[in-house]
């Protein structure tokens, strides 16, 4: 029987990379059904200094890139995010929040019992990236607690209180004192780490890497 493998994904919900990433690495764990993982979801805010409110999806990207780079970037992902199984939306109202709440909300669902974290992941990236919802909007976030299985009203009233949020901002801190600058960011048994959505042929052999590894330090 193969060692469990602990991955920890660094990742931020408006990152379409790390909505890639994710497929990615499910693809890599699916393709290879002898592997077993315990997957931990970490925080990373890109854009730190947005405010509470957001702006306007195709603003903050003119102003990242030019408008001419910016829809050259978005046509890039909806190619990319297509091969992937991820229809990457175009709403003209959608808006890049801040994040920390949502990250909260992640926080909190991986330390509530019967919840699964990662089922609260996919519906942020699917929320953000897909369906163009407000993922800065708190009445927003206690709805996707409720799907999860979480209390609604406790959801809204951690986050409003910012209940875990000198939480969530001293682990993001850990990701940077690490050498985190992008994101997704991947670290395998606290050791081993890989940059970027990897394909997930390279995901893989990393993790066919740290194994052998095990094994051989275990013999």
């Amino acid at each position: 029987m193969l060692p469990v493998l602990h991955i920890d994904v660094v990742s931020d919900p408006v990152c379409p990379w790390c909505f890639v990433g994710k497929r990615r690495l499910e693809r890599a764990l699916a393709e290879n059904p002898g592997l077993e993982a315990r997957i931990r979801w970490l925080p990373f805010q890109l854009n730190p200094d947005m405010p509470p409110e957001g702006r306007l999806r195709s603003e903050h990207y003119a102003t990242l890139f030019g408008a001419e780079r910016a829809e050259q970037i978005r046509a890039t992902m909806r190619d990319t995010g297509r091969e992937e199984g991820i229809e990457f939306g175009d709403d003209p109202a959608a808006k890049s929040p801040n994040t920390l709440a949502a990250h909260a909300l992640v926080y909190s669902a991986a330390r509530t019992p019967a919840v699964d974290a990662a089922n609260v992941v996919e519906r942020l990236f699917v929320a953000h990236h897909v369906e163009c919802e407000d993922i800065g909007d708190i009445s927003v976030l206690a709805r996707f607690g409720a799907e999860a299985g979480m209390d609604a009203g406790q959801v809204e009233h951690d986050l409003r209180a910012g209940t875990h949020t000198k939480a969530v901002q001293a682990l993001i801190a850990t990701a940077r004192q690490r050498g985190v600058t992008g994101v997704p960011f991947f670290v395998v048994n606290d050791r081993y780490g890989v940059s970027g959505a990897q394909p997930p042929e390279v995901l893989a052999d990393l993790f066919g890497q740290v194994l052998a590894a095990v094994e051989k330090s275990a013999g």
